[in-house]
């Protein structure tokens, strides 16, 4: 009767293991399934603060998982626009890529929220690197021993705006033929983004790039600072910049669009068919908070200009509008 009542005993016990284990079970299935996910397409120059606000945000919001995917800017438009790719949020190195590709058909508006500046990075192993400063530069960029990167105008922000800094450099020193005898050296070493050439300058391949100030100081490499006439970084030089110019190529096949020169600006924005809206804004919001997300963007060497004047201030969701004006 007792070796009977014992094995009784431990029957109970096991089932009420496997009832437990099961109920745990069902705990972590109800746990993943709150989980929410959100997309975010950005500038590759936006990688390192990015990171760095995700891990904050997800302090405040630990249900929410952020996945990012970083590229040119264009091209991440271009995901979206030319690959339906679901995606909830874009942030873009440069505001116009998302006011001349994604608006009106995939956004109603745009928020502009950090700035930047262009500058000549290098390291200890460059040639030449003992001698080049902000006057001299172009000229050691244009010796016979020296290679040079920058990125594909036509996927990244970056890559036009090294072509609209050749061009003013060209009117600032007063060289006929600059741009075109820099723009045509080194071609080989275009990349689809700027920081796909942070490799090459590791491995020596290169000895330069025309890059970000940022994503300079994010990497800890040595870089000339330019002079404002050519680094597209002061908004009181607006219409010197305007005298540069380049095409790219636009929405539709065959189509160009003729970029001007004009100061740094990043924007954002929210997808129509963002596929977890409400997460989205919430991380918007943080983004775009002085002590939360513009903070980390300071931080990490990208000055922000909120809240800046919009050309859609009007569609600007409620929540968000204290972060522009008219």
């Amino acid at each position: 009767m007792n070796k009977l009542f014992s094995k009784l005993l431990v029957v109970i016990a096991i089932s009420g293991m496997f009832a437990a284990c099961a109920g745990k079970k069902e705990e972590r299935k109800a746990c993943c399934a709150q989980k929410e996910q959100i997309t975010i397409f950005h500038a590759g120059s936006l990688t390192v603060p990015l990171k760095e606000i995700i891990t904050e945000f997800n302090k405040e919001y630990p249900n929410v998982e952020v996945i990012t995917e970083g590229a040119g800017s264009r091209k991440c438009a271009r995901k979206i626009t030319d690959l339906n790719q679901p995606c909830d949020i874009m942030a873009s190195a440069d505001y116009t890529v998302i006011d001349k590709l994604l608006i009106p058909d995939y956004t109603d508006f745009n928020i502009k929220f950090a700035s930047n500046e262009m500058t000549i990075v290098y390291h200890e192993g460059s040639r030449h690197s003992e001698e080049i400063n902000a006057e001299n530069w172009h000229e050691v960029l244009l010796k016979d021993d020296v290679a040079f990167g920058r990125s594909d105008p036509n996927a990244d922000p970056c890559g036009y705006r090294a072509v609209l800094t050749s061009k003013l450099a060209e009117i600032y020193y007063k060289q006929e033929g600059l741009a075109d005898k820099l723009l045509s050296k080194n071609t080989e070493y275009i990349r689809p983004k700027e920081t796909d050439l942070l490799g090459l300058l590791e491995s020596n391949a290169i000895d330069y790039i025309f890059l970000y100030r940022s994503v300079a100081e994010q990497h800890g490499l040595k870089y000339v600072a330019l002079p404002d006439s050519i680094n597209l970084k002061s908004t009181e030089l607006s219409d010197f910049y305007a005298q540069a110019t380049v095409d790219i190529t636009g929405k539709e096949p065959g189509e160009f669009i003729t970029k001007k020169g004009e100061p740094m600006v990043y924007g954002v924005t929210l997808l129509k068919n963002a596929p977890n809206k409400t997460a989205a804004m919430n991380f918007v919001k943080f983004l775009l908070n002085n002590d939360k997300g513009l903070a980390i963007m300071r931080k990490n060497g990208q000055p922000d200009v909120v809240p800046s004047t919009s050309e859609t201030y009007s569609s600007i969701p409620a929540e968000l509008k204290e972060f522009a004006k008219q």
